[in-house]
């Protein structure tokens, strides 16, 4: 379960990681240097998206308990995620001047297997909890 302030912590993540980046690209360095703050970024990214699909489909449990917050975290993943849209259009511009389409492509492909890991190790246990707690309340 996300809230907003979880939204802002994975923004804030993923604007440090995308500064990060954004200095690798204008000294030059290599994809390989910028590794830990992509996969910092991608991470980021996936969580806001889990935030906003979240949001726009709560759980009983969260209807219940979450009152008006609902309405605030979806607007939170709303504009985190148009934010984060904007870092990934820069950094696809970057890496299409600096590497050509494949590289971009071969990113996609690692976010995606980010994305997957991170919805089996953390989102698919956050629905568990959430179903569990529905069962015990």
């Amino acid at each position: 379960m996300f809230d907003p302030v979880s939204i802002s912590v994975a923004v804030s993540t993923a604007s440090t990681a995308f500064a990060g980046i954004k200095r690798a690209f204008q000294a030059g360095r290599d994809l390989e240097s910028m590794s830990q703050d992509l996969s910092r970024w991608m991470g980021a990214v996936s969580d806001v998206d889990n935030a906003h699909k979240s949001a726009k489909n709560p759980s009983m449990i969260r209807k219940v308990f979450g009152g008006g917050s609902i309405e605030q975290e979806a607007i939170e993943a709303f504009t985190a995620k148009k934010k984060l849209e904007e870092q990934r259009y820069e950094l696809k511009q970057f890496l299409m001047f600096t590497h050509g389409s494949k590289a971009w492509d071969e990113l996609l492909a690692m976010e995606g297997q980010i994305r997957k890991r991170r919805q089996k190790e953390i989102y698919d246990r956050q629905k568990f909890r959430e179903k569990v707690i529905g069962v015990v309340v």
